[in-house]
């Protein structure tokens, strides 16, 4: 919340981009903060924050989730799931969080991410593309075509200049 750093995320939006955030679930609360100073900045959430899964720890980070997507400019990335599952991850343990995810940010602000080339610590590039997959199977075809593509391409403004 330093003046700096505010002055900073306006530059970014003064120059037409998104931000992305990286923060781990006790630092969301600050995230809430930067998008509420800045409210016509979009940010986008890396990794969903890196919630606790090998701990199987849904709160207080569901919580902190709910009340930054809450803010209206601000999507979020569903990646990065997998090195904080461990090394023997399923998709059944990742699913409580995507669900959480979707919840709270709906197909139109959730948009699927790699996080290569990370992830190469639990799973292939080809494994964690299947596991997102699996996780939005539930959507409509509508649905899953913004979380697989449609959200990134509005929220980065791909292929527009």
């Amino acid at each position: 919340m330093r003046p700096g750093v505010i002055a900073g995320l306006r530059a970014v939006r003064d120059a037409g981009l998104a931000y992305d955030v990286l923060t781990r679930p006790h630092q969301l609360p600050a995230a809430v903060v930067a998008a509420r100073m800045v409210p016509d900045l979009v940010f986008v959430l890396d990794h969903l924050s890196k919630p606790h899964i090998a701990g199987r720890s849904l709160e207080p980070w569901a919580t902190h989730l709910a009340a930054l997507a809450a803010e209206p400019n601000v999507s979020a990335k569903l990646s990065g799931l997998v090195t904080e599952a461990g090394p023997q991850w399923t998709v059944n343990e990742l699913r409580p969080y995507a669900e959480v995810a979707l919840e709270a940010f709906g197909p139109d602000r959730l948009m699927v991410g790699t996080d290569w080339p990370v992830c190469l610590l639990a799973a292939s590039y080809g494994e964690v593309l299947a596991a997102a997959d699996e996780l939005v199977a539930g959507l409509s075809a509508a649905e899953r075509g913004q979380v697989l593509g449609g959200t990134a391409e509005r929220v980065y403004r791909l292929g527009k200049s």
